[in-house]
């Protein structure tokens, strides 16, 4: 990078995203959201090795309820829930996290790309994704699953797809003010090249709200990838998997709660932590530049 080009814009980028991340970590929501997601991942990764039973091994009749040899009692087939719920954890996580990082790569590379390009290539990719962003996330996942078959790859890919549009209009939106400034215009007449310009000058300076965007989608993509499944064109019997055991079980759920309740709650709370710590980098971000302002 040439001198003065880039230098000084780039280390001032660091330091907000140094200043953004101690703002965040002294907010009692990101701590709460940091303590909830890391207790629910490390209970996703250790929980295979710590399962009472196999996830598929019969244990009692259909719908038993909680008791010592099945703490949280049995589903739908006699298999005992605590087992398939510590086992089906990963299947979720592993699929929302490829989606979100998929999704929100593609999506930041278009941004990006089209706030430095400008004129007509920026209207024709902007108008190109105004046409996808017209398809509802959860029929599109549907439609390619119904076409392709329930892989496990397919859906993290489809479920990033769909995030990819919306993504990259945040992005372009932030990008447009940082293609403007002064040292992007310096890199361009210095001759570097245009990927260059987009990593090494453009997203660094949008960082932070490429990190809330990143909160936001993983959000996203944990309610849709448990929607597939349990709408049956996720991962298929007798895999465990928190959005399956919802659908498999859900009509013993006057009889055994237990076996729908779990997995929903697990859902529910990794939904919120992550919410949490991506609202307090919103709101760490918003605070830094309020301070550049005055």
């Amino acid at each position: 990078m040439s001198a003065g080009a880039g230098t000084v814009p780039t280390a001032a980028a660091a330091h907000v995203r140094w200043a953004t991340l101690r703002r965040t970590t002294k907010l009692r929501r990101a701590r709460i959201g940091l303590a909830i997601v890391s207790v629910l991942t490390l209970l996703v990764i250790v929980g295979p090795w710590i399962a009472p039973y196999s996830s598929s091994e019969f244990v009692g009749a259909p719908f038993t309820l909680p008791s010592g040899s099945a703490w949280l009692g049995t589903d739908g087939l006699g298999r005992d829930v605590l087992s398939r719920f510590l086992s089906g954890g990963r299947s979720v996580l592993a699929m929302s996290l490829l989606a979100a990082v998929s999704g929100v790569g593609a999506g930041a590379f278009i941004g990006l790309f089209a706030a430095h390009a400008g004129g007509l290539v920026d209207g024709l990719l902007m108008r190109l994704n105004d046409v996808l962003l017209a398809f509802p996330q959860i029929i599109f996942t549907l439609l390619v699953l119904t076409c392709f078959g329930p892989h496990t790859w397919l859906i993290a890919l489809t479920v990033g797809m769909t995030h990819a549009p919306r993504t990259a209009l945040v992005i372009r939106a932030a990008a447009v003010q940082v293609a403007e400034r002064d040292f992007v215009k310096a890199a361009e007449a210095a001759g570097e090249s245009r990927a260059r310009i987009i990593f090494a000058e453009l997203l660094p300076n949008v960082s932070s709200p490429l990190l809330v965007e990143f909160g936001l989608r993983l959000t996203y993509s944990i309610g849709l990838v448990a929607a597939v499944s349990f709408l049956g064109f996720g991962l298929q019997p007798p895999a465990a998997d928190w959005g399956l055991m919802i659908n498999e079980n859900r009509i013993g759920i006057t009889t055994q709660p237990w076996a729908v309740v779990v997995p929903v709650a697990a859902i529910g709370l990794l939904t919120i932590g992550v919410n949490f710590v991506t609202d307090a980098i919103a709101r760490s971000t918003i605070g830094i530049d309020r301070e550049g302002e005055q």
